[in-house]
């Protein structure tokens, strides 16, 4: 009695896989070979201001100007010129303030998105509904009132006056809930309730139940937070050169605008060095937490 080989192709299949026809280039272009396009357009066109910056940081000549030749004089001059400047102190307090007002706002906005999410009480939907329009306006609208407020506090607690790195992180976490709550608060809702009832089943109180179940399962979204405001932070020029009045306090984005504020005396080519080295710390943070990114932003959107 024959036997049928059934781990050898029949012919059909054979002949249906060599008869397939191939797609022709136009049907390609139309269906997959404009997003290549539209991809490699996109990668040059943010690609190219990165390494325009990175060649006129190597060039000694000291202007944007004497670039247009990409890389055409290359040497470390710039580099070794930021130890002479108070560039590593500005870099350490950009460091300092980003990293408190991250941790800041994550610990605040967790709370918050904690308590709508899990609990029901009186003006639940109005403080929601008042803190996205609250985050309608830009911090940098109020400038004037947080600039008379501060001097007014400074006279009472000096620690929280101008020219105090204390104070500047105060203003940011001021301003850190509302998109910020949302996104988390998005994020909780996905968490299942009874997770809570059968820790409560357990013996577990509220605070037990928030700081050893619900954040560990919200880590994406603690990351996400944690990284957005820490870019924001970290480039923020406008409230850290009102609040920071002496050039050793400076942040590094008040520091490199300084270097070019005045035409007559601006360096470009060490502000490019700075600006360089301080993409560094975003950088490496965003490897870090990559994985969590893209759970973080989209998982909130699933159950509001």
């Amino acid at each position: 009695m024959a036997t049928t080989d059934l781990t050898r192709p029949s012919g059909s299949s054979r002949t249906s896989a060599r008869s397939e026809p191939r797609m022709r280039p136009h049907r390609w272009f139309v269906e997959l070979g404009w997003r290549h396009l539209v991809g490699v357009v996109a990668v040059v066109y943010a690609a190219f201001p990165i390494v325009y910056v990175v060649s006129a940081s190597l060039s000694s000549r000291g202007t944007l100007t004497g670039s247009n030749r990409l890389f055409s004089s290359v040497g470390p001059a710039n580099y070794e010129a930021l130890g002479g400047t108070l560039f590593w102190t500005w870099l350490a307090n950009s460091l300092q303030i980003a990293v408190a007002t991250g941790a800041g706002t994550v610990l605040m906005g967790a709370a918050a998105a904690y308590a709508f999410s899990r609990f029901r009480f009186t003006g639940r939907r109005g403080g929601l509904t008042a803190l996205l329009i609250i985050q309608m306006f830009p911090q940098m609208l109020a400038f004037v009132a947080i600039f008379l407020l501060l001097i007014t506090l400074g006279n009472v607690v000096p620690a929280l006056g101008l020219n105090s790195k204390l104070a500047l992180v105060a203003v940011y976490l001021g301003g850190a809930l509302g998109v910020n709550t949302f996104l988390m608060y998005g994020f909780f809702n996905t968490v299942p309730r009874e997770l809570d009832e059968a820790a409560k089943i357990d013996g577990a109180t509220h605070a037990q139940t928030y700081w050893t179940i619900i954040l560990r399962l919200v880590t994406p979204i603690l990351a996400v937070v944690a990284l957005l405001s820490f870019i924001a932070t970290f480039g923020e020029f406008i409230i850290a050169r009102l609040v920071l009045q002496s050039e050793r306090s400076w942040t590094v984005a008040v520091g490199l605008y300084g270097w070019v504020s005045s035409l007559l005396e601006a360096n470009w080519g060490l502000f490019a060095a700075g600006a360089v080295i301080s993409a560094l710390p975003v950088l490496l943070l965003f490897l870090f937490l990559q994985k969590y990114i893209v759970g973080g932003l989209t998982a909130g959107s699933v159950k509001g």
